[in-house]
């Protein structure tokens, strides 16, 4: 069912659709996706593994190229970017993903990590990189005379976690895809960044994009959830009401794998 349409939006999907292979051997990763994030929001979209959240995330990202339909982000169509466009849109748009450590180099500093952000910076603002990078790092909550000089093997899963955070928010975007970037933490550390990503929408305006398998996490955290079954989303709305009153079959076989739920206050 497509999502509501409201003068808040930020990015909307319009028949959205990536299909791999042909004929009897075309799979219908994105089939038809129509959503709509709100700014100062954060949406979650919920799926189990399969089905295509996280295609529909590199589609958003720009890091795939759609079968069909398009991405309109603030306003303009930015399906088909390319080349220094792409590059902009990047600067607004940033991702964190699943595994922290496979985001590092395994030998380098997390300053270099860091400083790899700074490409996409205006050529204006590279020469104050250095305070960019203590800001991001103090913001996720982390101290740069201490972070700065480590390599992966040094951080703790949660700490590499935050580190990627910390290059996200260096560029200051306006949208945040966070995809399942809490599935390999331990519970309390899970429980850190769901809270760090609710003090981006709260203390930023932060838009967040969180994609995640757990319907228990997407109730935690966010204001809309969104639910996705074979390429398409099935059910959208507040998270309350996806959780107090679900529609579809495919939600509340999600919901009785939760036995119980605690909103974040």
């Amino acid at each position: 069912m497509p999502a509501e349409h409201d003068g808040n939006e930020l990015l909307r999907t319009e028949g959205l659709a990536k299909t791999f292979g042909r004929g009897k051997d075309e799979v219908r990763a994105v089939d038809g996706v129509d959503l709509h994030l709100r700014r100062g929001e954060v949406t979650a979209l919920v799926g189990q593994s399969g089905s295509g959240k996280s295609t529909l995330g590199r589609l958003l990202l720009r890091l795939a190229d759609p079968t069909a339909g398009r991405v309109v982000f603030g306003g303009r169509d930015v399906t088909a970017v390319r080349g220094a466009a792409r590059r902009d849109y990047w600067r607004e748009v940033q991702a964190v993903f699943q595994d922290p450590f496979a985001a590092f180099h395994q030998y380098r500093r997390v300053e270099a990590t860091l400083a790899t952000a700074l490409q996409l910076m205006p050529s204006e603002t590279r020469e104050s990189g250095r305070e960019a990078m203590a800001a991001a790092l103090a913001a996720v909550g982390l101290d740069a005379a201490e972070t700065l000089a480590k390599r992966p093997h040094e951080l703790s899963g949660g700490q590499r976690q935050r580190v990627m955070l910390a290059r996200a928010l260096m560029l200051r975007p306006r949208l945040l895809i966070a995809d399942e970037a809490t599935s390999l933490l331990d519970a309390s550390v899970r429980v850190t960044v769901l809270n760090l990503l609710a003090d981006l929408r709260d203390e930023r305006g932060m838009t967040v994009l969180f994609v995640t398998h757990d319907l228990g996490q997407a109730y935690y955290l966010a204001d809309r959830i969104a639910v996705m079954h074979r390429g398409r989303i099935v059910e959208s709305g507040p998270a309350e009401q996806v959780v107090a009153e679900p529609e579809h079959p495919y939600t509340r076989s999600l919901l009785a794998d939760v036995p119980k739920l605690h909103r974040s206050s």
